[in-house]
């Protein structure tokens, strides 16, 4: 999407806010929670569970009320809005849902206010994992969120067309190359089927760059050293021949059409329909999607499937020939953050403590198909035996790996959505696109570029 085109939307929001009579200062007895709210009318999971947190916050704080400020957006649509409301007070909500791998870019631009004060008097906070709390933490060494989860990445699969294809029930790939070979039996013995689903393009944004090639890229080594980003040097890695063959991989599942249509795959709502359409209806071999897609088929979604545990295999994403550790995950998350032009900061830290109550934050973490990021919860029996392929996503967290969130992470992780379009589509050769992603990581990075 072009800038001017998603930033169209954001001004809009904004002077619909400011035409409403202002932002979060307006009435100091109210806190205003700005969150993502999914563009499947199906999906409430969100909704639903702050409806119940604002119950309990106001029944606690007699006199107090809650706003919920629902943002209705893709990704890429949704960080835009929230960065322009960011900017002024008028338009600053009390508290707002960060991604972790944007919360750094926003750190530095001056829009979130540092929690260290509120979370030293906050006992709870002892009971996150560091690494969790790593993920909210700004170059600066301060905390600017509170995080409400993790997830993992790894293989779904389609029990019948594995079947149909000869395939075993219990596939468990070695190697990049069985995940090919497994893709190219099905479209050679289940026809009428896609064999393979990996995220691709700049529509889908951030689920192009870590659901599927960054799940690549971080299998091309031994995990010794960070492929995206050098942290001795504070440098960028250029394209090198991890990164070709990251690219190679997602080239040959188009060119060989073991894919969705390329129209399909660059449709910005190619998210929803592998979780609403395609794996629920068998149309679907294999996904490499994320630990939460059971969110979409519980009770009430609205696109209920109560036979998907029996129906879809979990495989882990193997490493590109097996070498150690021998299967690969991404791990993200999200945060509740308080803006730094918030009119009601204190309430709204008052609103976080009663979303993280181990018993509220066990509720979201299983509504939610998340992983647990409170040691509590992660220990508790009712929280891992909840849901089906919770533990297995859950077991990931041990070889997994996280974004360098650093503040050009954002226009790094377009530049690689380019790329990867670009061979999707056929316009440039893996080699090309990868020339072309260098001096774009340049231009990104104000040429802090390392070559390995």
């Amino acid at each position: 999407m072009r800038p001017t085109a998603a930033l169209l939307p954001a001004l809009l929001v904004a002077a619909t806010l400011t035409a409403c009579g202002g932002g979060s200062g307006s009435d100091p007895d109210t806190v205003k929670v700005s969150f993502k709210q999914s563009t499947d009318n199906s999906i409430k999971v969100m909704d639903t569970y702050l409806a119940d947190i604002k119950k309990q916050f106001e029944k606690a704080h007699p006199g107090k009320k809650v706003e919920l400020v629902p943002i209705k957006a893709p990704d890429s649509e949704y960080y835009t809005k929230l960065q322009q409301m960011l900017r002024s007070p008028k338009t600053a909500p009390d508290l707002v849902y960060e991604d972790t791998f944007l919360i750094n870019s926003d750190i530095t631009s001056g829009y979130l206010k540092p929690l260290d004060p509120y979370l030293a008097k906050w006992p709870d906070w002892n009971r996150f994992i560091d690494t969790a709390k790593a993920a909210a933490k700004g170059e600066d060494g301060k905390t600017y969120g509170v995080p409400d989860g993790t997830d993992t990445r790894g293989l779904w699969f389609s029990k019948d067309i594995f079947a149909k294809a000869g395939l075993p029930a219990d596939w468990q790939p070695k190697t990049w190359n069985d995940v090919l070979t497994a893709a190219r039996t099905i479209k050679r013995k289940v026809p009428g089927v896609i064999p393979l689903n990996v995220y691709t393009g700049k529509p889908v944004g951030e689920a192009a760059t870590m659901q599927t090639f960054e799940m690549l890229l971080y299998g091309t080594n031994d995990g010794s050293t960070d492929p995206l980003y050098d942290k001795g040097s504070k440098k960028w890695v250029a394209g090198g021949q991890g990164f070709k063959d990251a690219l190679s991989f997602v080239e040959t599942v188009y060119r060989e059409k073991l894919g969705p249509d390329v129209s399909d795959a660059l449709d910005p709502n190619v998210m929803t329909r592998v979780r609403g359409e395609w794996l629920p209806q068998g149309r679907l071999g294999i996904a490499l999607d994320g630990s939460w897609l059971p969110q979409d088929w519980l009770p009430g979604s609205g696109h209920e499937w109560p036979e998907w545990s029996r129906e879809l295999g979990l495989a882990a994403m193997p490493t590109q020939n097996g070498q150690a550790p021998g299967k690969v995950s991404m791990s993200g998350g999200w945060t509740w953050s308080i803006p730094a032009k918030a009119g009601n900061p204190d309430l709204a830290f008052e609103f976080i403590k009663t979303m993280q109550t181990k018993a509220n934050a066990q509720k979201w973490y299983i509504a939610n198909s998340g992983i647990a990021v409170r040691e509590d919860v992660a220990e508790d029996p009712a929280y891992v035996e909840a849901q089906p392929g919770l533990k297995f996503f859950t077991d990931l967290v041990a070889t997994t790996h996280y974004r360098p969130a650093y503040p050009a992470y954002p226009k790094v992780s377009t530049a690689i959505q380019e790329a990867m379009e670009s061979v999707t589509t056929g316009d440039a050769s893996v080699d090309e696109a990868t020339s072309a992603y260098t001096d774009a990581l340049k231009d990104a990075t104000d040429n802090q570029v390392v070559e390995r």
